[in-house]
């Protein structure tokens, strides 16, 4: 692999780390049930998709290794200042959606790089993983946005009226 698909590779999955250690608080965080629930689903996904970016890097020969990634720690700081600034708040649930949606925009455009380059390379198999990782993020961006557009923005509406 070129040097900057490695690069690359070492951001997400530190962001991934990052992501993992955030997502309890945004689900304790959460005043809606379902919205709790869809952060403690992601949860478990993240841990299948840092086993698959392992997974990619043992087929390049390289060891599984994070870069910080200045991208992700702003991202998710927006997401904590969320937290802190809403709390108990009706607008707290919408923002904690905002703040998610923009994590996985984040990693849709990662993976989605990453598998190119990997079919480029003819590295097949680590596309085929990188791919997984990005159909899952893609459904979690769709999966808030129904929840978003269902009940917490609504909700939040009306508990602000």
């Amino acid at each position: 692999m070129a040097k900057e698909p490695k690069q690359s590779l070492k951001d997400i999955y530190y962001a991934e780390k990052k992501i993992l250690s955030a997502l309890p608080k945004m689900a304790k965080a959460a005043q809606n049930d379902d919205l709790t629930a869809a952060f403690e689903k992601h949860q478990a996904e993240t841990e299948g998709q840092i086993s698959r970016l392992e997974q990619v890097f043992d087929l390049i020969d390289q060891k599984p290794q994070g870069k910080k990634c200045a991208a992700i720690e702003g991202i998710l700081e927006e997401g904590q200042e969320i937290i802190k600034e809403y709390k108990g708040s009706p607008a707290l649930d919408a923002g904690l959606v905002s703040a998610a949606q923009a994590v996985e925009h984040y990693e849709i455009a990662r993976y989605g790089t990453l598998r190119t380059w990997a079919e480029e390379m003819g590295l097949d198999d680590a596309a085929k993983l990188l791919q997984e990782t990005l159909d899952e993020e893609e459904a979690t961006d769709q999966s808030l946005t129904e929840l978003a557009e269902a009940v917490v923005n609504q909700e939040a509406q009306a508990k602000a009226a």
